[in-house]
């Protein structure tokens, strides 16, 4: 399984910008999908993550990205979004999307996302 996250890049404070991940298997078959980042000098914490209950799905957020962040999935596409708005310096980090497989995580490599002015 292979992951592939882009989008990232330079941002002003308050700016916006969306975060795509690609998978090279078809993704409505994976219970759990979702983003973590690592910021400057900081451990790799998650972000928002996606997971199938029953015939539907449910997502949730770390406290300092609700209202802020929204993920979602494309299934049409392989594909996984995080659309994030209002972005703050303390945003700043290397992105990576995730997704189980079983008892396995998969990885892909992160995309940078700066806020500065």
């Amino acid at each position: 399984v292979q992951l592939q996250a882009s989008g990232g890049g330079l941002v002003q404070p308050g700016g916006s910008l969306r975060l795509s991940c690609s998978v090279n298997r078809r993704i409505v078959s994976i219970k759990s999908m979702g983003w973590y980042r690592q910021g400057p000098g900081k451990e790799r914490e998650w972000v928002a993550s996606f997971t199938r209950v029953g015939t539907g799905s449910m997502s949730n957020y770390e406290d300092s990205v609700k209202g802020r962040f929204t993920i979602s999935r494309d299934i049409s596409m392989n594909t996984m979004s995080l659309q994030m708005m209002s972005l703050q310096p303390e945003d700043t980090a290397v992105y990576y999307c995730q997704a189980r497989i079983g008892n396995t995580d998969y990885w892909g490599k992160g995309t940078l996302v700066t806020v500065s002015s």
